[in-house]
């Protein structure tokens, strides 16, 4: 067998192997790209929602933020000053607060997102 037939059942062997036994970091490289070129894409649909003049494309995320802030005021606000009004006026209501299980994880994931812009700032790390 001749030198260059040595390189090729190497290279054989190497495609066998590889193909059996992936290279782990190549493949974390592959998908961290990918992971990479979905953030920007989607970091590119928010920039043309934000400039968009309709406030129904550019403002859906303040919508969320006043829908949520509404809400947690009526609990922890708004409630309390009816439940006591109706009390000082003698009219027995029983009235709940409402039920954040489903709206909290969304106030929490968009409170969370500006407190990292908020350290952005104070770092001095952040894009005007």
């Amino acid at each position: 067998m001749s030198i260059t037939g040595l390189g090729e059942v190497s290279e054989l062997a190497n495609t066998v192997i590889n193909k059996i036994w992936p290279d782990k970091t190549e493949q974390e490289k592959a998908e961290l790209v990918a992971a990479v070129q979905l953030v920007h894409g989607q970091l590119d649909i928010n920039k043309a929602e934000a400039s968009n003049p309709s406030v129904f494309v550019s403002g859906w995320r303040p919508f969320i933020g006043w829908v949520c802030g509404s809400a947690c005021a009526w609990n922890w606000i708004g409630l309390s000053v009816l439940k006591a009004g109706f009390m000082v006026a003698g009219i027995t209501i029983d009235l709940k607060p409402a039920d954040l299980t489903e709206m909290m994880p969304i106030l929490i994931g968009m409170l969370g997102l500006g407190a990292l812009r908020t350290i952005e700032r104070v770092k001095d790390v952040h894009r005007s």
